[in-house]
């Protein structure tokens, strides 16, 4: 689709896929530009920006001028995704060593759905990388090296968050990285997302003064973002910030003007995430979310007025959620050297592609069922599971070290 200009909207009315006929809405209002964005799966990209982009100016006038960004669903189609690659510069080679198979089987899996882009320390790990991809036969054709000094490997968290601007542009929104609160080292990994900009060519919103990690954020695509407090209002990452005020900022910058909180909880040094919304919460395709029973829920560390307010969750129309229920692992997640984690694994930590879905695998009897459940929710992608055991032992799975890419909008 060609570029649109907002004023132009009404112009492009959606067509009912069901009756080929178009939509037309009683009432331009907020509701109903919503819900023809949720229902009709025909919308592409372009006209989905737009949408929002409109129902912004349709409902706020006066604040619509601030927006500047929309941030597309992770199920969007895209162009590629990011990887940091493990590395010894940090933490060491028996840390890298006991992470490289998982990234190899990453890679494995997307190259067959999209490009790949590596974010490789230097030339020398390039080469390495390269010699344990052609060694697992991954054809490079669709393998992109970026050559960037990193502190680790989880782009989710310090990577660029791409966003579609009114005019149907890509862009690069950096946010502040610190190491989730000055718990990790993180100079060189806060100075990620310039690189990835300065190598695509691709306009940087500049937006350091605010802490915010991927993985501390979920976004449905129609305006609706689900996060913890614990994660994001925490002091170290942004001290005297208000939640209206964190509104604010995301509100410009991601395009989404409703928010599901949760209160989350301090996660010391066993979670420095600080309840991650991605470990246990995921929006799934339209109208769903993909969580854990109660029970769950509650062994991972929310409180039950978390888990009310979740199960309570509606969407930008105000209808509830559909919930999908994945379990946790069986027993204790015991890494490949044999290490007893002593706590259980999470399956709600995935990653959609454009053909695939990297679910976590652990090795464990639940891994099966995890995976038929996804399937039955992406009957149109293969559903690959990613063995995370010695990840996992570093507090993260598969959704924590990638980040997508969208496709550009002609």
């Amino acid at each position: 689709m060609g570029r649109l200009r907002v004023n132009q909207l009404w112009q492009a009315t959606p067509v009912d896929p069901k009756a080929g006929q178009p939509v037309l809405p009683n009432v331009i209002s907020t509701e109903n530009i919503m819900r023809l964005v949720a229902n009709s799966q025909d919308i592409s990209n372009a006209l989905r920006t737009l949408v929002v982009f409109a129902l912004l100016a349709a409902t706020s006038p006066s604040d619509a001028q601030t927006i500047r960004g929309y941030m597309p669903d992770e199920a969007a189609p895209h162009e590629g995704t990011w990887l940091q690659w493990p590395h010894h510069y940090t933490y060491g080679a028996t840390y890298r060593n006991r992470l490289d198979s998982t990234w190899v089987a990453m890679t494995k899996s997307l190259v067959q759905s999209e490009r790949v882009h590596v974010i490789a320390y230097n030339s020398t790990e390039k080469t390495r990388i390269t010699s344990l991809l052609r060694t697992a036969k991954i054809p490079l054709t669709n393998v992109t090296f970026l050559l960037r000094q990193t502190d680790d490997t989880w782009v989710r968290d310090n990577g660029p968050i791409f966003v579609y601007d009114s005019g149907n542009n890509l862009n690069i929104t950096d946010w502040g990285f610190n190491g989730w609160g000055f718990d990790t080292p993180f100079a060189k990994d806060n100075t990620v997302p310039m690189g990835v900009a300065g190598t695509l060519g691709l306009a940087r919103i500049d937006l350091n003064t605010t802490v915010l990690e991927g993985g501390a954020i979920e976004v449905d695509g129609d305006g609706v973002l689900m996060a913890t407090r614990s994660s994001i209002l925490e002091p170290n990452r942004n001290p005297g910030v208000t939640q209206a005020q964190l509104q604010n900022v995301l509100t410009t910058n991601l395009g989404v003007t409703k928010f599901i909180w949760l209160n989350g909880y301090n996660g010391g040094q066993d979670d420095i995430t600080d309840a991650h919304i991605d470990g246990f919460a995921k929006f799934g395709p339209p109208g769903t979310i993909v969580t854990m029973s109660n029970a769950d829920l509650s062994y991972w560390g929310l409180s039950a007025a978390d888990i009310n307010t979740l199960n309570h969750a509606t969407d930008i129309t105000n209808a509830p959620y559909s919930f999908v229920w994945l379990p946790l692992t069986a027993r204790n997640v015991v890494t490949t050297y044999g290490l007893n984690l002593g706590y259980k694994g999470s399956y709600v930590n995935y990653y959609v592609a454009n053909t695939v879905v990297l679910v976590p695998a652990y090795n464990d009897p639940n891994d099966v069922l995890a995976k038929n459940s996804l399937q039955k929710l992406y009957p149109g992608r293969t559903v690959i599971g990613i063995d995370v055991r010695n990840l996992y032992a570093q507090g993260g799975m598969v959704h924590c070290v990638t980040q997508q890419q969208p496709v550009p909008v002609d």
